[in-house]
């Protein structure tokens, strides 16, 4: 087995925003953590997908832009794949909450767009391209453009945009937030389905505690004003995972467990309990 290698690393992060009224407010403070590589017990890469879980205002958006390189911290330090970031990469992918596909482009387009950026021939990336677009279940959209799509559908396109062009570290702020709950579910099993095949490193970003619990590795529970990490908390569920699991004794204590540790840490802030 190869020896585990740090796909991030925040160390000591901090960073503040100056409000409307001139006072300074401190967003995150001291943040820190790493995520690794996963194996199974085989041998082979699995990646991990980790959870921040935190009251909404608590940083977790700001933290993965800062992962992202779209904002620079105040204080401390991100490595992604053992290099400083500096800024936006090909080898971190993001998908955000608000459906970000470009409206003049059809589903087709706008998931072989970062291929096209990135110099791909038009052989591969329409290769890569159709493979996604039946992964994602989106077969006989090809053509379509965002307009006509569901928000879940919309989101199928931002996923497989992101998975195009293979990055290492896969960036999620709440992507399923907007949906209602039978989509929600429905997305959230694709996303396991995909990553378990993809063995991509997820850092995914919510506030709802049922959410957390069924995608995550491991969570890790945060704080408001500012933003600190107060748990990391291994989630004990085997993979690969189905809905049902959300029916089981074990998932509702661990449930109960997390909402209290949200309650208990310092600050304000809310937070989702089910869907």
């Amino acid at each position: 087995m190869e020896a585990k290698k740090s796909k991030i690393t925040v160390h000591n992060v901090a960073k503040s925003f100056r409000s409307a009224d001139g006072k300074t407010v401190d967003a995150l403070k001291d943040i820190s953590f790493e995520v690794q590589d996963a194996f199974s017990r085989e041998g082979r890469d699995i990646g991990e997908l980790r959870v921040l879980l935190g009251p909404s205002g608590c940083g977790k958006s700001t933290l993965l832009r800062l992962i992202a390189g779209l904002d620079r911290p105040d204080a401390g330090e991100i490595l992604v794949n053992d290099q400083p970031v500096h800024g936006a990469g090909k080898d971190r992918g993001m998908v955000f909450q608000k459906y970000t596909s470009f409206p003049w482009l059809t589903v087709t387009d706008n998931i072989a767009y970062g291929l096209k950026i990135n110099g791909v021939s038009k052989e591969k990336s329409k290769e890569i391209v159709a493979q996604l677009i039946q992964a994602v279940g989106l077969s006989g959209f090809e053509n379509a453009y965002p307009e006509t799509l569901s928000g879940g559908m919309q989101q199928r396109v931002a996923i497989a945009r992101t998975l195009a062009v293979r990055p290492a570290v896969i960036l999620m702020d709440e992507p399923f937030g907007a949906l209602d709950a039978q989509t929600r579910g429905e997305m959230q099993q694709l996303l396991l389905r995909i990553w378990d095949e993809t063995a991509s490193t997820i850092l995914f970003v919510t506030h709802d505690v049922e959410e957390a619990i069924y995608l995550a590795d491991r969570i890790f529970i945060m704080s408001a004003h500012p933003g600190t990490i107060v748990e990391d908390l291994q989630v004990p569920f085997e993979r690969p995972r189905n809905l049902e699991l959300k029916q089981l004794n074990e998932f509702h204590e661990l449930q109960s467990y997390v909402l209290g540790r949200l309650r208990r840490a310092p600050g304000n802030g809310q937070v989702r309990v089910s869907i």
